[in-house]
């Protein structure tokens, strides 16, 4: 017996990290409902750092089993379950970075440097190797011809109140296509990041900074109008106004950006 365990054991650890069916985001959805709080009636986030603080034990842990994972088995697994661990690692990952400096600091942004932002930081360990945010979002999440999904913008967080929210559950291959329609449409509705005032549609610089991905064809919309027209009751448009929308009738600018950190903590001191 004692010669069969090991053996028995370490099969269980490998099929957990290379079966995406069997790989667990149990932890990492156990912390998000911990310590993301629900804002505005569900169409924001805001985190409980120091909670997580206390829990990254918890957090290390789920890290370690997401770098345990390599790029072959990787690859097997259906897009859907790439993607939803392509998120989750993004996500939990931004966690982790802010959590190296909280509570001495109030954005993200502190973090980089006059040479490099904290996006390009190569701290995350994934597939064998140490990358940077940035290759995850634009290098993985983001490559054309990859998957393809201009909602992921709604998904990853970069811990910024300007960000859409942090989602209270980690995102699973099973359920990705709902959560990602639920993610869009609840940051359409959020009055502070989008809107329609004055016969004029003011939304996120999230739409300038990748209008790219609005419009390379995402279910037939080539345009970014196009795009949120299909969200025109979220954003508070009436019929008649989506159709002036889809004719160009509308004119759309782009919100600065709110860069402070998505802390509970500043949502409880206001």
């Amino acid at each position: 017996m004692s010669r069969v365990l090991p053996v028995v054991v370490f099969s269980l650890i490998f099929i957990s990290v290379t079966d995406a069916s069997a790989f667990d985001h149990t932890v990492w959805n156990s912390l998000l409902q911990q310590h993301v709080v629900p804002q505005r009636n569900g169409v924001t986030t805001a985190v409980d750092y120091r909670g997580l603080n206390e829990d990254r034990v918890r957090l290390k842990r789920y890290l370690a089993s997401l770098a345990a994972v390599d790029k072959v088995s990787f690859e097997t697994w259906p897009a859907a379950e790439k993607l939803a661990f392509l998120i989750n690692a993004y996500n939990a990952w931004t966690v982790e970075l802010i959590l190296t400096a909280y509570p001495r600091l109030t954005s993200i942004k502190e973090l980089g440097s006059f040479f490099s932002s904290p996006w390009k930081k190569d701290f995350v360990q994934l597939f064998g190797e140490k990358i940077s945010l940035d290759d995850i979002e634009h290098g993985m999440i983001r490559k054309q011809g990859e998957y393809d999904e201009p909602r992921i913008h709604f998904a990853v967080n970069c811990a910024s109140i300007g960000c859409p929210a942090l989602r209270a559950e980690a995102y699973t291959g099973e359920r990705l296509e709902m959560q990602l329609t639920e993610q869009t449409e609840l940051f359409l509705a959020d009055r502070t990041r989008n809107r329609f005032t004055d016969n004029r549609l003011e939304i996120s610089s999230i739409f300038k900074w990748y209008r790219d991905d609005f419009e390379r064809g995402w279910r037939g919309y080539r345009s970014l109008a196009d795009f949120i027209a299909q969200y025109g009751q979220q954003i508070g448009l009436s019929v008649e106004d989506v159709q002036r929308l889809r004719r160009d009738e509308i004119d759309i600018s782009f919100l600065d950006y709110d860069w402070r950190l998505n802390s509970l903590a500043r949502e409880r001191s206001r």
